[in-house]
């Protein structure tokens, strides 16, 4: 049996999407305005990446930096966009939502996996933000098609978050810890060995495949060194 790991690369664009595949990306995040750490791309940027590339796609539904939904007209905005985005074609997504107080906006999630009619999610790191992650889990357990959380652990990075992720990986099978563990927020080549050991098996990279930054598109290359290693 294989034991190759997901990696999953973020991509802003069609140009971005073919340099991720070509380097061996199993998987992309779509996402605009990385200044506010990722938002919903438009439907236009969607379907021309889904005509560029053949492998998965999951798209970030989320309206503005932070982890808040917004008051209810900027919800109902977002769940047309997810409506929409299903019309385009789009049958994997990102999202999740906090109340100010670190709690999970079960409200808001509700409203938009609604409109996802089943389709697999991550709920993103909005995690590394709770208030109580272990009550976050369990809180949000049964909503359909969620099997991915996208986490380093910690708010502040992979580095910091290390000890919560092999701990959380170490849970698998419990309530609330059926999802996948998709390692990604400062990620490092150096990292791999101690969350591989841990049995962890998904990584999210965005900078790490820019090796010049934000303003220039992904380095397959760079790609190609990641998959390389999780081989």
């Amino acid at each position: 049996m294989s034991n190759r790991a997901l990696l999953e690369v973020i991509a802003l664009d069609a140009e971005d999407a073919v340099a991720a595949q070509a380097g061996g990306a199993d998987r992309l995040e779509l996402v605009t305005d990385m200044a506010a750490d990722g938002l919903t791309p438009p439907r236009e940027t969607f379907a021309a990446i889904r005509a560029a590339v053949d492998i998965p796609l999951r798209v970030m539904l989320r309206k503005a930096d932070g982890f808040a939904a917004g008051d209810a007209a900027q919800l109902a905005v977002l769940v047309e966009e997810a409506r929409a985005l299903r019309a385009e074609g789009a049958d994997e997504f990102v999202l999740g939502f906090l109340h100010a107080d670190g709690s999970p906006d079960l409200g808001a999630v509700e409203a938009v996996v609604a409109e996802l009619g089943g389709c697999r999610w991550t709920f993103h790191r909005a995690i590394d933000r709770a208030a109580d992650r272990d009550g976050l889990r369990k809180a949000v357990a049964d909503l359909p098609g969620l099997d991915t959380y996208l986490t380093a652990g910690s708010a502040a990075g992979v580095e910091d978050g290390l000890a919560v992720l092999v701990a959380e990986a170490a849970r698998r099978g419990e309530p609330g810890y059926g999802p996948r563990l998709l390692v990604g927020g400062g990620l490092t080549l150096g990292h791999l060995p101690e969350l591989r050991g841990a049995g962890i098996d998904a990584f999210h990279i965005g900078g790490a495949a820019r090796p010049d930054g934000w303003g220039r598109p992904v380095s397959p290359e760079a790609v190609a060194r990641w998959r390389s290693a999780l081989a």
